[in-house]
């Protein structure tokens, strides 16, 4: 097992390597990746994020089924949509269990809080005492789905229920972390990276788990919490740098 440095050296390295504009042509980010209005890629990245789990192939391409919905301007779909568009839309199947319903409920939301906000930044804003995205996940979340229940909540998870919540992890690492690199957009200029975490899953886990970063065996928030609090040791500043770590090592398994 490695000591503290030498796994810091390791991971600084790791991180290094596949924090790099390659990364972006194989990985959902790419769907935000083509537009420039914040407002866009934060509808394009939000969407994309949300359906990220299965092969990365084919989450792209049903990415790319509602870009195609939107006639490939999310913000002006979201805003300036008429319920004929969305009867359309509601019988088409989008990516596995996210469904046209889906997307449409996800629109409708979209529409509300898109004429009341300029961005989904201030849905997300910390308070002053939190040094985590655990509230503000949760704020979020009951500010998008609302009161009445649909089936679409299931697709924005809650760190209350345990939840990793990885794909809004992910999300938030896309719109916050500002490195130049090129791969993270960094808008989000009211947000402190310093309190990003690892957008956790089977392979991120597996991973920290084989390094000893963390010992819980669920991939769900208390691991998340385990996570950062080792993670945030190698950099307070910039600790979600890690993600590309571990997950360019999960993808090349590398470790095993």
């Amino acid at each position: 097992m490695l000591n503290f440095e030498e796994l810091k050296i390791f991971l600084d390295e790791k991180a290094d390597q596949y924090n790099h504009p390659d990364f972006i042509g194989n990985d959902p980010i790419q769907i935000p990746h083509r537009f420039t209005l914040k407002q866009d890629i934060e509808i394009a990245g939000f969407l994309a994020a949300t359906i990220s789990w299965g092969n990365r192939k084919a989450i792209i391409k049903s990415a790319e089924k509602m870009l195609d919905i939107m006639g490939n301007t999310p913000h002006d779909f979201v805003l300036n949509h008429s319920e004929k568009d969305l009867r359309s839309i509601e019988g088409k199947s989008i990516h596995r269990t996210f469904n046209g319903e889906d997307f449409v409920y996800f629109m409708k939301q979209f529409n509300r809080i898109y004429r009341e906000n300029q961005s989904l930044e201030s849905l997300f804003r910390l308070h002053e005492s939190e040094t985590s995205f655990l509230h503000s996940v949760e704020r979020f979340r009951s500010s998008f789905l609302g009161a009445e229940k649909h089936r679409s909540h299931k697709h924005v998870s809650s760190p209350y229920k345990n939840s990793s919540t990885k794909r809004i992890i992910m999300f938030l690492r896309w719109m916050v972390r500002k490195d130049k690199r090129g791969v993270d957009f960094g808008i989000w200029e009211n947000t402190g990276q310093q309190y990003l975490s690892i957008p956790l899953d089977v392979h991120t886990g597996n991973i920290s788990r084989k390094l000893g970063l963390i010992s819980r065996t669920q991939n769900d928030w208390k691991t998340v919490e385990e996570l950062d609090a080792v993670i945030r040791k190698f950099d307070e500043k910039d600790p979600a740098k890690y993600d590309f770590a571990l997950f360019g090592l999960g993808v090349t398994k590398e470790l095993l």
